[in-house]
């Protein structure tokens, strides 16, 4: 229904300014209104592929399940109430998703397929070289974590929820959500230990 051009997206290393959507566009979805779904749509595919992509490894099954949740919110979003946030809404269900996929293929994707694609055209310079491969070692790092560990690092630090949205989504408490951060925090800094003299050396 949707075509996904995700050859053209960034990965994004920041956490961005987070969409809203008016009452008014929710209702008109709910009423079928195409035009308005399509909206939303363009508003957070983007969100949805970068969780995915983040928490699965495989930019194709990130691909085939951002378009299986939205082919699923066209007819569940009748089910959306605003007893949350919207996007609280629609993260637990990408959460769900993923955790869905991850039980079906029963195993671990491989992260080195995540990284930017190098341009054809001039060879890029050292610093950006160097920057893309500090990216993909962060990548890698964040893809080895336990999923129970993975997702609330993702929805903390490239989706910027906070600690009461992270545990509304993953239907915990905050002090769940605060203790997976800390042991995700944990595992990553010894896994990027031997980033230090890289990043200093700069």
């Amino acid at each position: 229904m949707f075509a996904l051009a995700t050859g053209e997206r960034m990965e994004r290393h920041a956490v961005m300014p987070e969409p809203t959507v008016d009452g008014q566009l929710i209702r008109a979805c709910q009423d079928g209104d195409r035009e308005a779904f399509r909206l939303l749509f363009e508003t957070y595919k983007d969100r949805v592929f970068s969780i995915a992509v983040y928490s699965l490894g495989d930019r194709a099954v990130a691909d085939d399940v951002t378009q299986q949740i939205f082919l699923k919110l066209f007819t569940a979003i009748r089910q959306f109430r605003g007893d949350s946030e919207f996007t609280t809404w629609l993260y637990r269900m990408v959460v769900n998703a993923c955790h869905d996929e991850r039980r079906r293929t029963k195993r671990i994707a491989a992260w080195g397929d995540t990284v930017v694609e190098p341009s054809g055209d001039k060879k890029p310079q050292e610093s950006q070289y160097a920057r893309q491969e500090i990216a993909a070692v962060v990548q890698a790092a964040i893809g080895q974590l336990k999923p129970t560990f993975r997702m609330p690092i993702l929805l903390k630090y490239v989706e910027g929820l906070s600690y009461e949205e992270i545990a509304e989504v993953m239907g915990c408490s905050k002090g769940t959500v605060a203790s997976r951060l800390n042991r995700g925090h944990t595992e990553l800094a010894k896994r990027l230990a031997h980033l230090r003299s890289t990043v200093v050396g700069e």
